[in-house]
């Protein structure tokens, strides 16, 4: 008389497949070649008042390379934002000496213009007091 052989139990082939299938998934993306991070950064950034002090908000801000600088910094093109409702403003630019001028303008004030020096991964501040434009 023959034995009966008891049927094999699966081991959880879908717990061995699912992490193989994930893993092939993957790979094109590992190795695919990494751009380079631009994660170094200079930070021009400041503040804009008004006469009294106080923070004035959606105020036009310009950064732009200065124009001796600007032959060797082609790349870098004048940037615009606008202040925040505490008058702040941000620029991330590249790393390295290089001249910017910072431009600011708010509707009923006089605008105000400012040279910045950044020379290497810094934060350089600015900061503006707008008088009201005489009537």
């Amino acid at each position: 008389m023959k034995k009966k052989r008891k049927p094999k139990k699966r081991i959880g082939t879908s717990l061995l497949l699912v992490p193989a299938l994930l893993l092939v998934a993957l790979l094109p993306f590992a190795a695919a070649k990494k751009k380079p991070a631009l994660d170094t950064y200079a930070i021009v950034s400041g503040s804009v008042f008004d006469g009294n002090g106080y923070a004035l908000a959606d105020a036009d801000v310009t950064l732009a390379p200065e124009t001796e600088a600007a032959t060797s910094h082609e790349k870098i093109k004048p940037m615009e934002t606008v202040s925040s409702a505490r008058g702040e403003f941000v620029f991330r630019v590249p790393p390295g000496p290089m001249s910017y001028a910072v431009a600011v303008a708010a509707k009923g004030y006089q605008s105000q213009r400012k040279n910045v020096s950044v020379q290497d991964q810094e934060r350089v501040e600015v900061t503006f007091q707008l008088d009201r434009e005489s009537k």
